[in-house]
C-alpha cells in the first residue's frame, strides 16, 4: 500500500471537479486540466475527479483513469486524488487498479446502485475491490447500505481512512463519530449547505461542487468553521448558497447542469452534461445568470486578497 495519509490533510475541501466534455462528447483534455491547475493554485488539495458531480455513473471505467490522470498531471505531489469506483465488481477491480497507476492516491466506494442489498455483499464488495488494489480507501454513504454498523467494522481495515456521509441525520452522524475507535475521518459529503453542522458534530472537512465556481469562498468558509469562527463561517455560507439551494431543486437534479452552465459564466466550456442529466430553460439560465452575480463578485474579490501582491 501507498505511504500513509495523515488525517489533516482530509480535513478540508473535498473537490469534485466538474467533467469536461468537446463537441464530440469525448474529454476535453485541455479545459479540464486547465481548470483543475486553477482549483489546485486557488487552494484544493484532495480532488475526487470522476465522482457525481463529476457525472460518475455516465462516465466509462477508462474515462475515470483518464480523468485521474489528468488531475495528477495538472497538480502538485501534494494533491490527493481519490478514484470513484463502483460498477459490476471485477470492473470495479481493474478501475481501482488503473486508476492507482494512472497517479490515484486511493479509491473512494460509490454509493451502490445495485438492488437487493445487504451488509454482507457490501462488505465482501468492498473486500474484494481492496484486495485488488491495496491502497487507502474512502466509503460514501447516502443510504442504509453500508450502515454504521459495517462502516465501524471497516475502519479496523488498515487501508481505511475515511467516510463521505450523506445522510444528514446529525445525531446518527455524531453517534457514529463517537463510536470510531479506529480513527477514521469523517467528511460531510453533503457540501457547503450541511457542513456547518456536520463539523459541530466531528466532521474535518467537507466535499464541494460549488468550489468549482467559487473555490477561494469554500475554502474560506471551511477555515472559519475549522477555526471555530461560526459567524465568519456562516456569512460566507450565505454567498454560497444560492448556489447550493439551486442544484437542490426538484430532488437534486439541477446538481450538475446548474454547475456547467454558471461555470460558463467564468468564460470555460465544459460542454453539455451527458443524458439523463436535465437541461437547463432559457429561463433557467436567466435565473443562475442573475443569481452568480454577486457569487462570482465575491469570489473574484476573494482571488484578489489571497493573490502575492506582485
Amino acid at each position: 500500500m501507498s505511504s500513509p495519509i495523515e488525517k489533516q490533510q482530509l480535513q478540508t475541501v473535498h473537490i469534485v471537479p466538474l467533467t469536461a466534455f468537446d463537441q464530440n462528447d469525448q474529454i476535453n483534455v485541455d479545459v479540464q486540466a486547465s481548470h483543475t491547475a486553477k482549483l489546485y493554485e486557488a487552494g484544493m488539495r484532495v480532488f475526487l475527479p470522476g465522482a457525481g458531480t463529476s457525472e460518475f455513473h455516465s462516465l466509462l471505467p477508462e474515462e475515470i483513469v483518464e480523468l485521474v490522470k489528468i488531475t495528477r498531471e495538472s497538480t502538485g505531489p501534494d494533491a490527493l486524488i481519490f478514484a470513484p469506483i463502483g460498477y459490476q465488481v471485477g470492473i470495479a477491480c481493474q478501475t481501482a487498479i488503473d486508476s492507482m497507476k494512472a497517479g490515484a492516491t486511493g479509491i473512494m466506494f460509490m454509493p451502490f446502485a445495485h438492488p437487493y442489498m445487504s451488509d454482507r455483499g457490501a462488505e465482501e464488495y468492498y473486500l474484494s475491490v481492496m484486495d485488488a488494489a491495496d491502497c487507502p480507501t474512502l466509503y460514501y454513504k447516502k443510504s442504509d447500505i453500508p450502515s454504521d454498523a459495517l462502516l465501524l467494522k471497516l475502519g479496523a481495515d488498515k487501508r481505511s481512512i475515511g467516510v463521505k456521509y450523506s445522510v444528514n441525520q446529525m445525531h446518527q452522524f455524531r453517534t457514529t463519530v463517537t463510536a470510531d475507535e479506529h480513527g477514521l475521518e469523517w467528511i460531510c459529503g453533503s457540501a457547503e449547505r450541511f457542513a456547518p453542522y456536520y463539523m459541530l458534530a466531528g466532521s474535518g472537512g467537507f466535499t464541494s461542487g460549488a468550489g468549482n465556481i467559487c473555490p477561494h469562498l469554500s475554502l474560506a468558509m471551511h477555515v472559519a468553521f475549522a477555526a471555530g469562527d461560526y459567524a465568519e463561517g456562516m456569512r460566507i455560507q450565505q454567498l454560497i448558497l444560492p448556489i447550493e439551494d439551486y442544484r437542490a431543486r426538484a430532488g437534486d437534479s439541477f446538481n450538475i447542469s446548474m454547475l456547467k452552465y454558471a461555470i460558463t459564466l467564468k468564460g470555460a466550456d465544459f460542454g453539455p452534461p451527458r443524458p439523463p442529466q436535465r437541461t437547463l430553460t432559457s429561463e433557467q439560465e436567466t435565473e443562475i445568470r442573475q443569481l452568480m452575480e454577486p457569487v462570482l463578485q465575491a469570489e473574484a474579490k476573494l482571488a484578489q486578497q489571497k493573490s502575492p501582491v506582485s
